[in-house]
């Protein structure tokens, strides 16, 4: 992690730059989201997260740790077996990656319903295929 000590000359939003170095990212709120309810092993957090690979979810579970926002426990077991879970400081964020969940539920477009996205013209019309259109066009061609 970066140091944010925001000197007085610094942008406002300094601790916000801070936090989303930390935080940000396309998975470390979907794992931080997931720990909130307890440990789970490395298999079970991508069984979750079916997007994420391997190699990504390790990366993003190893900067969690190196910020101090979850703990990594390594049992000596054949196969190996390790579990992940939040720190206190990882506790910290609960009320944050909640609020996250609840706001993505309400203005996200795949999740928020309708009347949340009344900016937006409805329609109900649905688009014909690509095809119908081509031969509609075709048909109007030869008509004139």
């Amino acid at each position: 992690m970066q140091n944010f000590d925001c000197p007085p000359n610094r942008s406002p939003g300094c601790p916000v730059e801070g936090t989303l170095s930390v935080i940000g990212g396309k998975w470390k709120g979907v794992v931080l989201y997931h720990l909130l309810d307890g440990t789970k092993r490395f298999n079970e957090l991508g069984r979750k997260m079916p997007g994420v690979t391997q190699r990504m979810l390790t990366r993003q579970l190893r900067e969690l740790e190196h910020d101090g926002l979850i703990n990594r426990k390594v049992y000596a077991e054949v196969p190996p077996r390790v579990e992940y879970s939040l720190t206190a400081k990882g506790e910290t964020l609960r009320e944050i990656i909640l609020a996250l969940k609840d706001w993505g539920e309400t203005h996200v477009p795949y999740y928020a319903p309708a009347a949340a996205n009344s900016d937006k013209p409805a329609t109900d019309a649905k688009v014909p295929p690509k095809t119908v259109q081509k031969n509609n066009a075709q048909a109007m061609e030869s008509v004139s």
